[in-house]
């Protein structure tokens, strides 16, 4: 084995600081509190499309979980998995609901017409596109617990490769939300007019946490970028601002700021629904 790989082997760590088990214990709570919020708003509203938002509560929680287990054993490749692996990928399930809330606004507001892409593929092209993006973050913190610096390696390239695709779907997901704000501002549907939708929020909150999950994920691809040496990683501190801070933010935001008026709970929500539209065509007829 050549002076080179021997001194990259030798130089590999886990962690190059012993986590912070107050850090840790904190954001757990913070999570764990979140999730059961969002659980039993999503009991309330009957909104199961939340679901993948609440499993990455979860995931959250469970993460750092792992990081308390890593304070007493820094060493411990399970705990260090728990957390790098879960921690990664939750705001992959986050963005999964958010995707499927554009849809949603769209049709509650009976403005089909004025989207970019045909309203029935626009859950599917960016939830799909996540899915590959969930899959590659997961299948590459999976390969770096192999044990080895070249597992520890490739696994960091497919993670990169994750989160570049997650970026890239979240700016084409924000061109589409924006370019149908523009169309539905212009042209409003008598729904939309109505006001009986708050869908201009609905859209400002979209925005304000897609925009927190595009920093956390060109701060994670600056990080893996550095390598397991880089500054980033080798400084706590950046995982709960950047991280940590933003992701418990756009779970605060989301329930504050619940859609649950775009999921009829009634027949009678559906109704009033048809029967506004139909007055505002027959007021055009007239």
């Amino acid at each position: 084995m050549s002076d080179d790989a021997s001194a990259g082997e030798f130089d590999f760590k886990l962690y190059r600081y012993t986590p912070s088990l107050a850090g840790a214990i904190i954001s757990v709570i913070v999570f764990g509190v979140l999730s059961g919020l969002h659980l039993w708003k999503l009991i309330r509203h009957r909104a199961i499309y939340f679901t993948p938002f609440l499993i990455g509560g979860i995931f959250e929680t469970i993460g750092y979980i792992g990081r308390i287990l890593s304070h007493y054993d820094k060493e411990s490749l399970s705990g260090f998995i728990i957390q790098a692996i879960l921690i990664l990928v939750a705001p992959a399930l986050f963005a999964a609901s958010i995707y499927m809330i554009l849809g949603r606004i769209i049709r509650t507001i009976h403005a089909e017409h004025l989207s970019l892409i045909p309203i029935n593929w626009v859950t599917r092209i960016f939830v799909i596109g996540d899915v590959f993006s969930f899959t590659l973050q997961a299948g590459g913190g999976g390969i770096q617990s192999g044990g080895t610096l070249d597992m520890f390696n490739l696994g960091e390239k497919i993670i990169v490769a994750g989160l570049f695709m997650q970026i890239f779907i979240f700016g084409f997901f924000v061109v589409t939300a924006l370019l149908f704000h523009m169309r539905i501002a212009k042209r409003p549907t008598a729904t939309a007019a109505q006001g009986a939708v708050h869908w201009k929020r609905h859209l400002y909150v979209l925005y304000t946490t897609s925009a927190l999950i595009l920093v956390r994920s060109i701060f994670r691809v600056v990080e893996y970028l550095q390598g397991n040496d880089g500054y980033l990683i080798s400084h706590e501190v950046f995982l709960y601002i950047f991280d940590m801070l933003l992701m418990a933010s756009v779970m605060v935001i989301f329930f504050v700021f619940y859609v649950g008026d775009l999921e009829p709970k009634k027949r009678k929500d559906v109704r009033d629904s048809g029967e506004l539209e139909l007055n505002h065509r027959q007021g055009q007829w007239s």
